[in-house]
């Protein structure tokens, strides 16, 4: 009976036991952990090699980084182990042997001298504060078996890496070693693995100061002392007392160093980008960044006199995309100039900055090459005159001449054969977002920067160019892998012939000191300036970077020294150079054209192919899928009567002797335009009496009013100041008659211009040629509202 007794006895304690044990693993998991062991933590930009660039305050006003395992020195976490929970990976929150070591030491020595907290329980003390009594000892407990049960091993070591106390309102080890050294936790020396020991053990009496610094020196000492005993802060290859006196000498640090608050544009931009990611692994390149700040800061204070009071700049790696400088502003904390907005991200008018991208885009088409001969003359849609920026005009001019010169109208032309759309179409394709997604939202002003683009869309577009075409995502953070196959935004050719035309360097926009100084290898570029001298920018590319240059007022206010030339392009300049490569064995870039490029014969004068009449003719590049197709428009043979030098044709060449001789007709809106400036232009001889000549070719064709115009009729505006111009292109500047809505308006000669007072409504405009060769348009009349 008695052994039944006991057997029953002992099944009651198992019983209970199993029943102690069950409620203890459900109130661990029903229990919520700490609640502060959720709190976030400081977010972190860091440049490319790792180094914190900027440092945020966390939520609770706290210093305290991220801490993994991979980014703290191995070092440490041996030291860390071996002084404070030899046993950390073996026991379960609670170490019982430590706890009756220290039990028997603290009765031995009548005094308490150990804890045997593990670091665990250290963690709880760290996330709940409590007074150091018995029961907190029993609730600490609990809660580090709670831990132990729900978290990993490692988790937890990154938790207390995170949470640990040093001082103030520093926490984590990551963080006191930027305060006390000013460096990461990722590489440490045996002085300052000990400070980092010894501080948290009584944060309040060693954290760096002037009067702490005997205390702390100490108990640096001798942690470092009783490391090197128990061997876990050995040194290879290096004894152990030529490890200690390193540590005595070294000086502890007396104060903390400020956080790293670098790139702050880029920090704030990127952190609202990326809400919950707390370590901003950047490309940005540190020596890139400061030199650029510093550029763009020494120039600051000469452009504020000038009324320039913001800028940003953006550099990008060539061939990898990465962007390696975000610059938003002169200073970040210039509250009277809207400091802290930031530059490199707002959209602002590019100017001529996208001129560039329409050249290539008419050479694909096969619309222009660099030799075509292009009008640079006035020219009217409806209520839109571009204008030259210094007001005047050119006449006829090269294509590749019109870029380097930053020309107007023949961009604006361009565009009008483009379309509109297509061009938008191609900056979205170069990863321009910020344009307004409404169809129709945009004219033919977007050729010189009737639009907006931010910096760092505008160097999307021009490493595009730099790269052969290929437009592809720029990368700012590291974790953002490239796209597998780029977008072709232009023929690696017509990217190859605009570049050529870029690296022309007797242009308006070549800085004056850099005449005397010469410009860094292997460089174009591209200024614009945005209506009203609101905005200076300067875009292009050296060997191993693009950059882009933006400077102007968010308050849109002008200034007559924003314009590209005179202050963006110097900076340009400054940037590409300094940041290099330098030196002068460099290779000249494209010395030799891309594969999709062929020789084209064309007309000499005119860059179209040439026809019978073109006796001059060269060779030039030509993209092979989009050669030129349109023959040359200006000369023409013309079939003369020696006698009296007029021209004659098939029908009246009988009885007089004739011969064939080659002039230059120009186009009748050039000739309209030169008499207009009391200039007058060599024109073939007229027709002889009785003679006829021409085809359908010659139709005339109506330039004034252009296609698809509304007209607006300003109420209370004299109708004399509101008529509507009526141009024609005709060959040899044939009498034209012009009728609206049936009837005659008059007859005036193709360089000549009529004018007609127009009504609201809907209006057919009719040119007729003395053949009887027409041509029609419609224009629509509005009253503006």
């Amino acid at each position: 009976m008695l052994r039944v007794r006991i057997k029953k006895g002992w099944v009651g304690v198992a019983l209970a036991g199993l029943v102690l044990m069950g409620t203890a693993l459900l109130a661990a998991w029903w229990v919520p952990l700490p609640e502060r062991l959720a709190a976030p933590p400081s977010v972190v930009m860091a440049y490319r090699d790792g180094a914190p660039a900027y440092v945020f305050l966390a939520p609770d006003e706290r210093w305290r980084m991220p801490a993994p395992k991979d980014r703290i020195d191995r070092a440490y976490l041996r030291a860390l182990v071996a002084l404070e929970d030899k046993r950390y990976f073996r026991h379960p929150g609670v170490d019982p042997l430590a706890a009756l070591r220290a039990l028997g030491l603290n009765l031995s020595r009548g005094r308490r001298v150990s804890g045997a907290s593990t670091l665990t329980m250290q963690l709880v003390r760290v996330l709940e504060p409590r007074p150091r009594t018995f029961s907190s000892k029993v609730i600490e407990s609990f809660r580090a078996a709670q831990l132990e049960l729900r978290l990993s091993k490692q988790e937890l070591l990154d938790a207390y890496l995170q949470f640990v106390p040093y001082g103030r309102n520093v926490e984590g080890v990551e963080a006191a070693a930027l305060a006390y050294f000013g460096h990461t936790a990722q590489h440490l020396s045996p002085a300052e693995i000990s400070t980092l020991l010894a501080v948290p053990q009584n944060p309040n009496r060693r954290f760096p100061s002037p009067e702490n610094r005997d205390r702390l020196r100490s108990a640096r000492d001798d942690i470092a002392r009783r490391l090197l005993e128990s061997g876990g802060l050995k040194v290879d290859g290096v004894s152990d007392e030529t490890v200690l006196a390193e540590v005595r000498e070294t000086l502890v640090p007396e104060v903390l160093k400020p956080f790293p608050r670098e790139a702050p544009h880029a920090a704030v931009w990127l952190k609202a980008k990326r809400p919950g990611t707390t370590w901003l692994a950047t490309t940005l390149d540190a020596g890139t960044q400061r030199f650029v700040e510093r550029t763009l800061g020494d120039a600051a204070r000469r452009l504020e006199r000038q009324g320039i009071h913001n800028g940003a700049v953006v550099v990008l790696d060539r061939e990898s995309g990465d962007v390696r400088a975000l610059v938003g502003n002169f200073d970040f904390f210039d509250e009277k100039n809207g400091g802290q907005i930031i530059g490199f991200a707002t959209p602002r008018s590019p100017g001529s900055a996208l001129k560039p991208l329409l050249y290539a885009m008419g050479i694909d088409q096969g619309l222009v090459g660099p030799e075509t001969l292009v009008p640079d003359i006035p020219v009217a849609y409806g209520g839109y005159q571009p204008r030259n920026f210094d007001g005047r005009f050119l006449g006829l001019v090269r294509m590749q001449y019109a870029l380097s010169q930053s020309l107007n109208l023949p961009f604006v032309r361009l565009l009008e054969r483009l379309g509109v759309e297509s061009f938008l179409g191609a900056l979205r394709g170069a990863g321009v977002t910020s344009l307004d997604p409404r169809a129709g939202h945009y004219g033919l002003s977007a050729a010189v920067g009737g639009l907006e683009v931010t910096p760092l869309e505008l160097a999307g577009v021009y490493l595009a160019l730099a790269g052969d075409g290929k437009a592809r995502p720029l990368r700012v953070l590291q974790e953002d892998a490239p796209p597998r196959k780029p977008y072709s935004l232009m023929s690696p050719g017509a990217a190859w012939l605009t570049r050529q035309a870029l690296s022309l360097r007797d242009r308006p926009d070549f800085p004056e000191r850099r005449r005397l100084t010469g410009l860094p290898a292997r460089v174009h570029w591209k200024t614009g300036t945005s209506f009203g001298n609101r905005d200076a920018w300067a875009a292009g590319s050296g060997p191993k970077h693009t950059a882009v240059v933006w400077l102007g007022n968010f308050d849109h206010a002008s200034s007559v020294h924003l314009v590209g030339a005179e202050n963006a392009a110097p900076l340009l300049f400054d940037i590409l150079e300094g940041i290099g490569p330098r030196g002068t064995a460099l290779q000249e870039e494209d010395a030799a054209p891309p594969k999709d490029l062929v020789g084209v014969e064309v007309c000499a004068y005119s860059g179209h192919l040439p026809t019978d009449a073109c006796t001059q003719r060269k060779k030039v590049d030509a993209v092979r899928t989009a050669v030129p197709t349109a023959p040359c428009p200006y000369h023409h043979r013309v079939e003369v009567d020696v006698a009296s030098g007029l021209a004659v044709g098939p029908g009246c060449r009988e009885g007089r002797r004739t011969e064939w001789r080659v002039y230059l007709t120009w186009p009748s809106s050039l000739r309209r335009w030169l008499a207009e400036q009391q200039r007058q232009l060599p024109e073939p001889p007229p027709m002889a009496p009785g003679c006829v000549v021409g085809g359908e070719r010659d139709t005339p064709v109506i330039l004034s009013p252009p296609e698809g115009q509304v007209a607006l009729l300003i109420p209370g505006l004299d109708a004399e100041a509101q008529k509507v111009p009526l141009e024609a292109e005709a060959a040899h500047d044939r009498e034209l008659t012009w009728f609206v809505d049936g009837a005659v308006l008059g007859t005036a000669r193709a360089a000549e211009r009529l004018w007609w007072k127009p009504s609201v409504g809907t209006h057919d405009i009719l040119v007729t040629d003395d053949r009887g060769l027409t041509a029609r348009r419609t224009l629509v009349v509005r009253e503006r509202q």
